[in-house]
């Protein structure tokens, strides 16, 4: 299932996507998009739902985050080979771990705002993972089972408040709109390989970054069961995955007022924000 919900801020709805690339409104079936939607008898009553049943939704409406009460927001980072490289920075016996304040989180398509007096907003696109179940102590052949689903996220950061302000990533991860989310939450059943999936991005239509899953250091599995060690992870948390080579830090170049960022997943959809000042 592609799950999605749409509507303006404050006013969002759930909706899924159906075969045909139509969009459905679920609010008849289900409150939201929420931690008890996504649970596995949450997900399990929504498959059972006939999409052709469901109400159209007016084409133009705004597409938000797919989950809403999100509480918590974790990255990776430096887990891809190539971007460990890029960065000159050696490969991680461990995960890095960093958080993102959940005020950062935004739609797919709303604008990114760049903080005042911003001189190095990055861009980074990243496979997105949503907790579906309560877990703990996991063990990486169980960790894909606490899995609800995959999203496309684009984990916006600003360097000169990430790497030289105190050394303290939140602070660089956190800006108001710094978290787009989506198109959709599609369901783990669909993705039969996390570790498979191609991820792009393009600044003003010129490729800049252009990898695959595979290059992962930490696997999906090995990252859930990992940060299950040292935290409960809760229903609809987010887990930011890394990303691959070609962000903005490595290139030297970064984002500027009118710039335009699409990225994708192959599978997982599109997204496309444009940039303006905050």
């Amino acid at each position: 299932m592609k799950l999605v919900r749409y509507g303006a801020p404050g006013r969002e709805r759930p909706g899924l996507v159906d075969e045909q690339g139509e969009l459905r409104d679920l609010s008849a079936h289900v409150a939201d998009i929420d931690a008890a939607a996504l649970s596995p008898s949450g997900l399990d009553n929504l498959r059972r739902i006939d999409p052709r049943g469901l109400p159209v939704v007016e084409a133009g409406a705004r597409i938000a985050i797919p989950v809403s009460g999100i509480g918590n927001v974790l990255g990776i980072g430096l887990n891809y080979r190539s971007h460990a490289a890029e960065a000159g920075m050696p490969v991680p016996d461990e995960p890095i771990v960093f958080s993102k304040h959940t005020s950062a989180l935004s739609g797919p398509y709303d604008p990114i705002r760049l903080p005042p007096g911003s001189a190095k907003t990055d861009w980074e696109v990243e496979l997105a993972v949503i907790i579906g179940r309560t877990t703990r102590h996991v063990t990486e052949s169980e960790a894909l089972e606490c899995v609800a689903g995959f999203a496309v996220c684009n984990d916006v950061s600003e360097r000169s408040y990430q790497l030289d302000r105190g050394g303290q990533w939140i602070k660089g991860k956190s800006y108001d709109g710094f978290f787009p989310l989506g198109p959709w939450l599609i369901t783990a059943d669909e993705v039969p390989d996390p570790q498979a999936l191609h991820l792009w991005l393009d600044v003003n239509g010129e490729r800049m970054q252009d990898g695959t899953t595979a290059d992962m250091i930490f696997s999906v599995a090995e990252i859930v069961s990992y940060l299950s060690r040292f935290m409960t992870l809760l229903p609809g948390d987010v887990i930011a995955t890394g990303t691959p080579p070609g962000v903005g830090l490595g290139r030297g170049v970064f984002l500027k007022d009118g710039d335009v960022v699409r990225l994708g997943i192959d599978g997982l959809g599109e997204q496309r924000e444009v940039v303006v000042e905050g």
